[in-house]
């Protein structure tokens, strides 16, 4: 019997609406330990936003310029081997389970790796682990460091030592843990353009505010290794299902991949665990 979106989805929806604003996003993602929200307007799902969302735009504040647009949503009846289609094609973490327009539930990459957890799947996961990867040093500032991840579209990165000694994990999730909300006060650089009255320029100058309030998101000012979690590693002879029980176990999105003598050689994504479960009902279905 196949299994449906509905068997596995989460049905308490953690979720922001519109009108609203970034406080609200991020007291709702540290609060429920998500990585991405719904939006909501008046009833309806207009959109999606995630901790990328924030980091990518840390001086935006309204909810509306925050969130993507057009979510890609799915039926509760729809098959979950499908719906893991859906976010592969589409490069999402997460769906939401809309009922006549209503938002009923969401499902999650984390949710279909319990699925793969539970499956039994003896294959290794030696042709899905990724052998390329963003490393960091332990030693490099955080707002470095979250600059570093931003470029390079990486939501986590292994950790190493001055000796090259993998010792742990840094995700986007830490990066939020570790942020603050700062206010400066700014001030406008405006001037005269060539050919303009200078005095008439002093005049309109006098009747605008030459100083203005910003709100954005920053880093504490600590290292990689105050803010980063202890690694739980996999060897490229673990099977699916074993590295699916571990990431479910641990609440944690990637494995360290490593050798007999512990040296990183690659990272395993829960998307490629999507992937192996994919391919398995392919295979079966053949």
């Amino acid at each position: 019997m196949s299994l449906l979106v509905k068997d596995v989805m989460v049905r308490d929806v953690a979720y922001v609406s519109i009108p609203g604003n970034r406080d609200d996003v991020l007291r709702a993602l540290q609060v429920r330990r998500v990585s991405g929200l719904p939006v909501v307007k008046k009833g309806e799902v207009v959109g999606m936003i995630t901790r990328n969302d924030l980091l990518r735009n840390r001086e935006e504040d309204q909810t509306a310029l925050l969130m993507s647009r057009d979510p890609v949503i799915v039926s509760p009846d729809e098959d979950v081997i499908e719906a893991s289609k859906l976010m592969l094609k589409h490069g999402k973490r997460r769906l939401p389970v809309v009922e006549d327009q209503n938002l009923v539930g969401i499902i999650t990459v984390a949710d279909v790796v319990k699925v793969a957890s539970d499956m039994g799947i003896e294959e290794t996961i030696g042709p899905y682990f990724e052998r390329e990867m963003l490393v960091l040093w332990s030693e490099t500032p955080l707002p470095v460091a979250g600059a570093i991840m931003e470029h390079a579209a990486a939501e986590a990165c292994p950790v190493l030592d001055m000796a090259l000694t993998l010792v742990g994990m840094i995700s986007d999730r830490d990066l939020i843990k570790a942020s603050v909300i700062e206010e400066t006060v700014e001030k406008t650089d405006m001037s005269a353009d060539a050919g303009e009255d200078a005095w008439m320029w002093d005049r309109v100058m006098q009747t605008i505010n030459k100083y203005y309030s910003v709100s954005r998101i920053e880093l504490k000012d600590i290292l990689v290794k105050e803010a980063m979690i202890p690694a739980i590693t996999a060897t490229k002879n673990n099977t699916v299902s074993e590295c699916a029980a571990i990431m479910h176990k641990n609440r944690i999105d990637q494995l360290p991949v490593v050798t007999s003598s512990q040296k990183l050689t690659g990272l395993l994504r829960d998307k490629d665990l999507l992937r192996a479960l994919v391919d398995r009902s392919d295979q079966k279905a053949a």
